[in-house]
């Protein structure tokens, strides 16, 4: 059994179509989405559109969750005021362009999966098992107090934008990177490797497999749309893997 996992798309409906194109090139048995559809990019209802179309399984996300019940926040961890002050904007213009049927269908995502195969229990979530925004970054403190609390054989979950898995104490972590919004792993870097991620999970009767894949599509093209969308520039920078720092 080959699943593939996605997150993060963020209204990249050009990354997602060259993703999903890949996937398909490589003959996996099902695909799921570890949330987050929405927000940053340019075309949310495409996104959606297309997930329901291709009847891909998604997990809500915090940005789904901030959108689709329009909230005054998506939940997001800022660094700094002025990206706090760069999410409200892309909130509220994505609130503001996101069609009411696809608001509903935001609504309606679970916040979580629990799926079993080959006597593998997988859960699968956006950001924990404890909350939508709670990020599980590797190597990290609240990763291994989650593990400790974990009942599930495979966790899968997205958020951080940076993909990774890892075997802990028994359990094994499965981060999918994003597919719209590649993050750089060295914040302080001036530039990153812009390519969009995402992960195979390959279940065997005594075994398992996890393979990182990053793609590369036409991301000029999703920074321009950004841009003439009237977003802040900063989210089309991070597209061409400038990295905005802020």
């Amino acid at each position: 059994m080959r699943i593939a996992f996605i997150s993060d798309v963020h209204g990249n409906i050009e990354a997602l179509k060259v993703v999903y194109q890949d996937i398909i090139s490589r003959k996996v048995d099902l695909i799921i989405s570890a949330g987050d559809l929405v927000g940053y990019g340019a075309f949310p209802n495409e996104v959606i559109e297309f997930i329901r179309e291709k009847n891909i399984i998604s997990v809500m996300g915090n940005y789904d969750d901030g959108v689709g019940f329009e909230r005054l926040a998506c939940g997001c961890d800022y660094n700094s005021q002025k990206a706090a002050e760069l999410g409200a904007l892309s909130l509220n213009w994505t609130i503001d362009n996101v069609l009411d049927d696809n608001k509903k269908y935001l609504r309606g995502l679970p916040k979580y999966l629990e799926i079993e195969i080959v006597d593998k229990k997988i859960l699968i979530v956006h950001g924990s098992p404890r909350r939508l925004n709670e990020y599980l970054y590797q190597d990290s403190e609240v990763l291994d107090e989650v593990v400790k609390e974990l009942k599930a054989d495979i966790l899968v979950c997205g958020h951080t934008h940076i993909p990774y898995f890892e075997d802990i104490e028994g359990k094994l972590i499965v981060n999918a990177g994003s597919v719209g919004k590649p993050k750089p792993e060295d914040k302080n870097a001036d530039t990153f490797d812009n390519r969009v991620s995402y992960v195979i999970l390959e279940l065997l009767e005594n075994d398992l497999k996890v393979e990182i894949l990053k793609v590369e599509y036409d991301f000029e093209k999703m920074a321009k749309a950004i841009e003439e969308a009237g977003l802040p520039k900063e989210f089309a920078d991070i597209l061409r893997g400038i990295n905005p720092k802020v």
